[in-house]
């Protein structure tokens, strides 16, 4: 077993503090962040993995490491802790790194801090836990105090001199104080409630599965309760599969997300909420989502079995190709349409598919928009897993301005067609919504160059009440045609 030095130790008037990693000095779990990102690189690699966890846990957990480098410096610490062992670094407190995790993680999260005089680890042979951690903590220091968050821990606060718990279940701190080990220091996990789970779940993005209404809204079949009930279940279906690919997407994205000034506040990049918990709930929420699309015609459940398999590969790798990534974008905002229209039996005209697919193109571009724009500001060159430069400012801007002038265009062509007459008595008083979309298209564009618009378009445009007053004229002039 190895045993690093990042800086030299001070003399000590106390035993040596051990510290351990997963869970305690970080808010995660390194071994399964670790894993996810074996995931994104190769999913077959988790077969192999399998068969690595045949010749014991240490074994498992340096081949993982071999494969896998985390970045030290972009992990979620904890922040109170550190602060408490900075002071006792500065008293002359000898500190110790002791974890279960592997060597790797290990020496690079001594050497990114600063802090430890000593490193042990899991080496490929030893598995560093419970009681092979104290055989080593023994062997080398006859007294320590131990920093630790779980029940795993339980063997080694019995023989320290004096016990930190970090992070502990409730019901944790309890059971260490009746171990009489003298004083027992408590690092509270930060609460979170049920908003973390509600962000995770990206709740506000169910926002987008409205769409799966307009089939039902434009065939003016709104007030028909049975349809009403099909587009509603279709809309359940795709807001809990597309939860599930957003929990997922973050999930593999962690990193990436650690980098970003506001995704890094996200409950599972932040350590907010456990990684393992998340990639428990993905596949149940799918499963729930075709649970729901199961009392609807089976042609929905495959267009659903798609949009998940698209997002999911867009979330993988198709985000980080430039125009490929707003076409699917504008794609997916499509399919929602196309599946209410199957959830509900009612045909679309492929005037509406055109006309959105050129209007979504040009709210994905808003998007891609105000990310290229934060590079600029900030002085860098491209983003981290997307396909775009700060210098291709000017011609997203181009296209996408582009794309929603010809939503309009087909609009406009639509109202002249033989079509628009069977569903509307005064058609000619739909051109009324022309000049209505023209300033809506640039009215976005235009908050979009200032920086107004920095998340989705279509979120913004729920929470912004320009849009709604243009929807509301909207609705008045399309009632005025019936």
């Amino acid at each position: 077993m190895q045993k690093s030095s990042p800086i030299e130790s001070l003399p000590a008037t106390e035993p040596p503090l051990a510290v351990d990693l997963d869970g305690t000095l970080v808010r995660t779990d390194t071994l399964h962040e670790s894993l996810l990102v074996l995931l994104k690189q190769n999913p077959l690699l988790l077969v192999l993995a399998a068969v690595w966890m045949l010749r014991g846990k240490a074994f498992f957990k340096a081949q993982v490491g071999l494969r896998v480098r985390l970045d030290a410096s972009r992990l979620p610490y904890s922040e109170p802790l550190l602060a408490y062992l900075r002071e006792e670094r500065d008293r002359g407190r000898r500190l110790v790194l002791a974890t279960a995790a592997d060597q790797s993680i290990a020496h690079a999260v001594a050497a990114h801090l600063g802090l430890f005089s000593e490193v042990y680890a899991s080496d490929g042979t030893v598995n560093l836990s419970g009681a092979h951690k104290l055989a080593r903590l023994k062997q080398a220091h006859a007294e320590f105090d131990y920093a630790g968050d779980g029940e795993v821990d339980l063997t080694l606060w019995r023989e320290a001199r004096r016990a930190l718990v970090v992070h502990g279940a409730p019901g944790l701190e309890r059971r260490v104080r009746a171990l009489g080990r003298g004083e027992v220091r408590v690092f509270e996990r930060p609460r979170v409630g049920p908003r973390a789970w509600v962000k995770a779940l990206r709740v506000h993005q169910w926002a987008k599965n409205v769409l799966v209404f307009v089939p039902m809204l434009a065939a003016h079949q709104g007030l028909n309760a049975g349809v009403l009930l099909q587009a509603a279940l279709g809309f359940v279906a795709f807001s809990l599969c597309a939860s599930s690919v957003y929990m997922l997407n973050d999930l593999l994205d962690l990193d990436a997300d650690r980098q970003h000034p506001t995704k890094r506040l996200r409950p599972f990049a932040s350590g907010d909420l456990p990684v393992q918990t998340g990639a428990m709930l993905a596949p149940v929420l799918l499963v729930a989502g075709f649970g729901v699309a199961a009392l609807l015609p089976p042609a929905f459940a495959a267009l659903l079995a798609t949009y998940y398999g698209v997002t999911l590969a867009y979330s993988l790798y198709l985000k980080q190709v430039m125009v490929l990534d707003v076409l699917v974008l504008a794609s997916l905002y499509t399919v929602r349409i196309f599946g209410g229209s199957l959830a509900v039996g009612i045909p679309t005209s492929s005037w509406l598919f055109t006309f959105s697919m050129f209007l979504f193109l040009s709210l994905a571009l808003v998007k891609r928009l105000s990310e290229v724009r934060r590079l600029r500001l900030s002085n860098a060159e491209a983003a981290p897993g997307r396909g775009y430069l700060a210098s291709d400012y000017e011609q997203l801007s181009s296209l996408g301005v582009a794309s929603g002038y010809i939503a309009v265009l087909v609009l406009a062509l639509y109202i002249t067609s033989k079509e628009v007459t069977v569903l509307y008595r005064f058609h000619e008083r739909l051109w009324l919504l022309c000049p209505v979309m023209l300033y809506w298209v640039s009215r976005v564009w235009l908050l979009a160059h200032r920086g107004l618009v920095n998340e989705d378009p279509l979120v913004f445009a729920l929470r912004d009440k320009v849009s709604y007053a243009v929807g509301l004229v909207a609705a008045l002039v399309v009632l005025a045609a019936t």
